[in-house]
């Protein structure tokens, strides 16, 4: 019994001892905070372990929902891939997050954007950050902020967009049917679906209230309500045709909330060829999980907490390293 006892405490100490391991990253984080246009913002500069500053810098622009500045740690594989290119990485509390000042619902895509924008000019003023080496992360809702914040500072370096969306609406129309789909929904779902969904939209043009909305809204939330109301019309084409920086899109193949073949297709139309590469992953969903993963909320908790970075589609971390010391080299 003692010898059993002792193998499974040493045991117990081996897997505690792994977890920590994969859950230790080559980064130095610091809190910092960041004088914003409308409040100030509450973030994280993570710079690389090794290496000498001035570093460059990738800035990390959420996708929706109330997200804090790791995105509850999921950002951090990703910033350590950048470290290894000699980047160190930005991001924040949305507003409203973990303690940080007003409310991300109140907030229209000018309103990111231009919180962005404070972003990059507070870290042009940091002695740790090369001013002219400084880049772009975002993903999914972050495809309405991205190329307006690369068209109105010329001077970033680059863009790696995840999954984004170009057109609101076009994009909400994909994410119904694709997930009615999955659901195997039959012809009167489909249709019932449909149909609220085109009276929401008429609500939403028409200016109704949330109040007014009536059974339209009843699944959202008044603050949900206005949110929509302010962003629906929101549409990328200008900004990315005003893009004239290097961009790297990334798309996944079982993509259900963005359309990824109109996405490829808008970027390609807008963006010069030679400022523009697509990457595609085949085992990957929206958030470039793997889909074996993502399929199973059991093996999704046991890999982010035991193997955070093999949560994500084989070669994600890695191209995007290669990318940006690519664009370094330049």
């Amino acid at each position: 019994m003692l010898v059993s006892l002792m193998a499974i405490l040493l045991l117990i100490g081996a897997a505690g001892g792994w977890v920590l391991y994969q859950n230790s990253y080559d980064l130095r984080e610091q809190q910092v905070t960041i004088p914003g246009s409308a409040q100030p913002l509450h973030g994280v500069l993570a710079l690389p372990k090794a290496g000498t500053a001035p570093f460059g810098l990738v800035v990390s622009v959420h996708g929706d929902g109330p997200v804090d500045a790791t995105h509850d740690t999921f950002y951090r594989p990703i910033w350590e891939s950048l470290a290894r290119a000699g980047y160190a990485s930005l991001s924040w509390d949305k507003p409203g997050v973990a303690g940080a000042p007003g409310d991300w619902l109140d907030q229209t895509m000018a309103d990111r954007t231009t919180e962005t924008l404070d972003a990059i000019a507070w870290a042009r003023t940091r002695s740790e950050i090369d001013p002219t080496r400084i880049g772009l992360w975002g993903a999914s809702q972050a495809g309405w902020v991205l190329p307006a914040v690369a068209a109105r500072d010329p001077r970033l370096q680059f863009i790696i967009a995840v999954s984004p969306a170009v057109n609101w609406l076009q994009q909400g129309r994909y994410n119904l049917l694709a997930e009615l789909t999955a659901a195997h929904a039959d012809p009167a779902q489909v249709d019932a679906a449909v149909a609220k969904s085109e009276r929401t939209r008429k609500l939403l043009r028409d200016g109704a209230t949330f109040e007014q909305a009536g059974a339209a809204a009843a699944d959202t939330t008044p603050q949900r309500w206005r949110f929509n109301q302010r962003n629906y019309t929101a549409d990328a084409s200008a900004d990315l045709a005003a893009v004239r920086i290097p961009v790297l899109l990334i798309l996944a193949d079982h993509d259900i909330n963005v359309d990824v073949v109109d996405t490829e297709t808008r970027y390609r139309q807008l963006i010069p060829a030679d400022l523009l590469r697509v990457e595609h992953y085949r085992n990957a969903t929206h958030a470039l999980v793997r889909k074996d993963i993502e399929d199973s909320a059991i093996k999704t908790t046991a890999v982010a907490i035991a193997a955070p970075r093999s949560l994500f589609a084989a070669g994600f971390l890695s191209d995007q390293r290669h990318y940006v010391q690519d664009i370094n080299a330049r």
